[in-house]
């Protein structure tokens, strides 16, 4: 039996003791499971070839593994290079884009095709879209962010904005 989620206080985050994906979404609310999927769903079949889903810092991750990039994440080189989380936040789905953070043509697309494709007001932070009510996620939308942006496309973007 899973132990549950965890809600973090200092983070505002919930936090599941999962190891895989499937393990994650089995934890969710019932009414969080088939939209947290349906994202699933979306990423690993819009995803350039060369990213990984794994868990990663506790959400679902989609990563770039060591074997295409060995100096893995600059703040923890033991662990590969992140590109997009997806979790159940306790108000929200959340989706973490590194790209949407480091490259602005990217989030000035982004931004200007959202409200072509939701009702919802795009609630958003840094690299994280805030999905509040997930029947109405863009799911057609994010599956085009997904496509943006090849392996070799965030590693060259990631390394310059680390020398910036």
């Amino acid at each position: 039996m899973p132990a549950g989620p965890i809600f973090n206080f200092k983070s505002n985050i919930m936090q599941y003791e999962a190891s895989t994906p499937d393990d994650y979404i089995s934890q969710l609310p019932e009414e969080r499971q088939a939209p947290m999927q349906k994202l699933r769903e979306i990423l690993k079949a819009n995803l350039p070839e060369g990213f990984e889903e794994t868990m990663s810092y506790g959400m679902i991750g989609y990563v770039v593994p060591h074997e295409r990039y060995p100096a893995g994440y600059h703040v923890d080189p033991k662990l590969p290079l992140p590109f997009i989380n997806i979790a159940s936040q306790k108000n929200y789905i959340a989706l973490y884009h590194s790209g949407i953070y480091t490259d602005k043509n990217l989030l000035d697309w982004f931004t200007s095709e959202y409200p072509k494709h939701s009702p919802t007001k795009l609630d958003m932070g840094k690299s994280c879209v805030r999905l509040k009510k997930p029947d109405q996620i863009p799911f057609d939308l994010i599956g085009e962010l997904a496509k943006k942006m090849t392996v070799s496309d965030w590693i060259t973007t990631y390394e310059k904005s680390l020398k910036r």
